[in-house]
C-alpha cells in the first residue's frame, strides 16, 4: 500500500486508489465502499480538505491590538453556552454538584474570577433529505380531497420525488428530482386510507392461484409456480411510496428477467452468458428425479433425494420450487450466492413473486421485465422461428393470446419492482438494449431502495 502523501489532495487520491484495489467484498460492505468512494469524490469534501490544509499552513501569532474586539468575541462565545452547561471550577477550586457551594465561592471571591465551564454538546440536527419512488399515478385536478388543486403536484408511477415537508398528516410538499417547483401530494397515510376503501380491479380470480395459474399446466415452469400463499399477500399489498437513495455507479449482483411464458427470457439469458461468460453466470436447478444415462451431476441439473429436497424447502433454502410428474424442481438460494461469490452477475429468469425475496441488500437485483409484443407481432415471430429452424413448435392462436394476456397481468401486478421494461418484438434488438442498460449501471448513478444503503 502506498505511503501517505503530505498533500491532502494527493493523499485522498491514494485512499481512492487503495479502495479500488481492495478484493471483492460481499453483502453490505461492498455498498459501504461504494458509498465511501462517492463521499470522498464529492467536490464538497475535497474543498474541505484543501481549506484544512491552508489553515495548517497559517502561522498563528499572539493578538497585540484590537483587544476590545477580542473581548467582544469572547463574550459572544460565552453567550453560546447552551442549557445544561456546567461550571466545574471557580478560581481553580472545584465546585462539585452542590449549587450552594458555587454561591459561596462566588460570594467570597475578590478581584478577577476565572470560571472553568464544561459546555453541553448538542449535535445539530440537520434535516434529512427524503426521496421516494412513486408507485401510483396522481393528478391533482382529479382529486376531490386536495385543499387547492392548483397547488398540487402531478406525477406518474415510477417518478422520483424529493419530499420537502411532512408536517401535515395528510398532505406533503414535494418536487421532482429533475427540478421544478414544489407542490402538494397525498401523504402515505392519506393514500393508504383512500386505497383501502377502493376494491382493486387487478385482483386475481379466486381459482387462478398465481399470475400463471390460468395457463395450461403442461409445461414445467407453469407447474412450478402454482403456489397460493405468496399470491394472496400480493393481492392485498398497498403500494404508495418507496423511499430511495442515490448511489454512485456500481455493478448489480443479480440480473432478474421477468416475463410471460414463451416471451424469450431464457433466450436472452443464454445469449448474455455466451456473450460474456466471465461477467455473467447462472444457477443450476436442483431436482429429486433420478438422472438419465446421458446426464451428469451439475450439467443441466443437480440431483438430490426427495427427502433432502423437501427438508431444504421447509428450511427456506429454495428461492422457488415446484413439482412436475412426481418430481421436485427448484432453485437454491446458495446457488445464487455461489455465482456472486465467483465475481459474476447471476442472471435469473424466475417467477415474479421471487423478486420479493431477491430485492435485498445481499442480492441488489436489477429487474428487467420482458414484455410480450402485440398479438400480430408475436404470431409473426413464431412463424419466422419455425421457418428458420430455431423452433419446432407452432403455437396456436390460443397460446399466443395467453402469452399476451399473461404479460399484461404480470406488468400490472408487479410493475413496481421493475427497473426496466423491454418489449421483445425482435430478439437481437432487445438483446442490444439489455446490454446497453447493463453498461449504464457501471457509469451512471442509480436510485436504489434506502434499505440497501442504511
Amino acid at each position: 500500500m502506498p505511503v501517505a502523501a503530505t498533500n491532502s489532495e494527493t493523499a485522498m487520491q491514494q485512499v481512492l486508489d487503495n479502495l479500488g484495489s481492495l478484493p471483492s467484498a460481499t453483502g453490505a460492505a461492498e455498498l459501504d465502499l461504494i458509498f465511501l468512494r462517492g463521499i470522498m469524490e464529492s467536490p464538497i469534501v475535497r474543498s474541505l480538505a484543501k481549506a484544512h490544509e491552508r489553515l495548517e499552513e497559517t502561522k498563528l501569532e499572539a493578538v497585540r491590538d484590537n483587544n476590545l474586539e477580542l473581548v467582544q468575541e469572547i463574550l459572544r462565545d460565552l453567550a453560546q453556552l447552551a442549557e445544561q452547561s456546567s461550571i466545574k471550577e471557580v478560581n481553580g477550586q472545584p465546585v462539585g454538584s452542590d449549587p450552594r457551594a458555587l454561591q459561596e465561592l462566588l460570594r467570597n471571591a475578590s478581584g478577577s474570577v476565572i470560571l472553568k465551564i464544561l459546555p453541553s454538546y448538542q449535535e445539530p440536527h440537520l434535516p434529512r433529505q427524503v426521496f421516494v419512488k412513486c408507485h401510483f399515478d396522481y393528478d391533482p385536478a382529479r382529486d376531490s380531497l386536495i385543499p387547492c388543486k392548483e397547488a398540487g403536484l402531478r406525477f406518474n408511477a415510477g417518478d422520483l420525488l424529493q419530499i420537502v415537508n411532512q408536517d401535515d398528516a395528510n398532505w406533503w410538499q414535494a418536487c421532482h428530482v429533475e427540478g421544478g417547483s414544489a407542490g402538494l401530494i397525498p401523504s402515505q397515510l392519506l393514500e393508504e386510507k383512500r386505497k383501502a376503501f377502493v376494491k382493486r380491479d387487478l385482483e386475481l380470480t379466486p381459482n387462478s392461484g398465481t399470475l400463471c395459474g390460468s395457463l395450461s399446466g403442461k409445461k414445467k415452469k407453469r407447474m412450478m409456480y402454482l403456489t397460493t400463499k405468496n399470491a394472496e399477500f400480493d393481492r392485498h399489498e398497498l403500494l404508495i411510496y418507496e423511499e430511495v437513495a442515490r448511489m454512485p455507479p456500481f455493478r448489480r449482483k443479480t440480473l432478474v428477467l421477468i416475463g410471460a411464458q414463451g416471451v424469450g427470457r431464457r433466450s436472452l439469458k443464454n445469449k448474455l452468458i455466451m456473450w460474456d461468460p466471465d461477467r455473467y453466470g447462472t444457477t443450476v436447478p436442483y431436482t429429486s428425479r433420478r438422472p438419465k444415462d446421458s446426464e451428469r451431476e451439475g450439467q443441466g441439473y443437480s440431483f438430490v433425494s426427495r427427502g433432502e429436497m423437501e427438508a431444504d424447502v421447509r428450511a427456506g433454502r429454495y428461492l422457488e420450487h415446484g413439482e412436475y410428474e412426481g418430481n421436485l424442481y427448484g432453485t437454491r438460494i446458495d446457488s445464487i450466492r455461489g455465482v456472486v461469490a465467483a465475481g459474476k452477475v447471476c442472471v435469473l429468469d424466475v417467477n415474479p413473486q421471487a423478486v420479493k425475496v431477491l430485492r435485498t441488500a445481499e442480492f441488489v437485483p436489477y429487474v428487467v421485465f420482458i414484455e410480450a409484443p402485440d398479438f400480430e407481432t408475436l404470431r409473426a415471430m413464431n412463424r419466422a422461428a419455425l421457418e428458420s429452424g430455431i423452433s419446432t413448435k407452432q403455437l396456436t392462436e390460443a397460446d399466443l393470446r395467453r402469452t399476451v394476456e399473461e404479460s399484461s397481468r404480470i406488468q400490472r401486478g408487479y410493475g413496481h419492482y421493475f427497473d426496466l421494461c423491454l418489449v421483445n418484438s425482435n430478439l437481437e434488438r432487445t438483446f442490444r438494449e439489455l446490454q446497453t442498460a447493463m453498461e449504464k449501471l457501471r457509469t451512471e448513478p442509480q436510485w436504489v431502495p434506502v434499505s440497501w444503503v442504511y
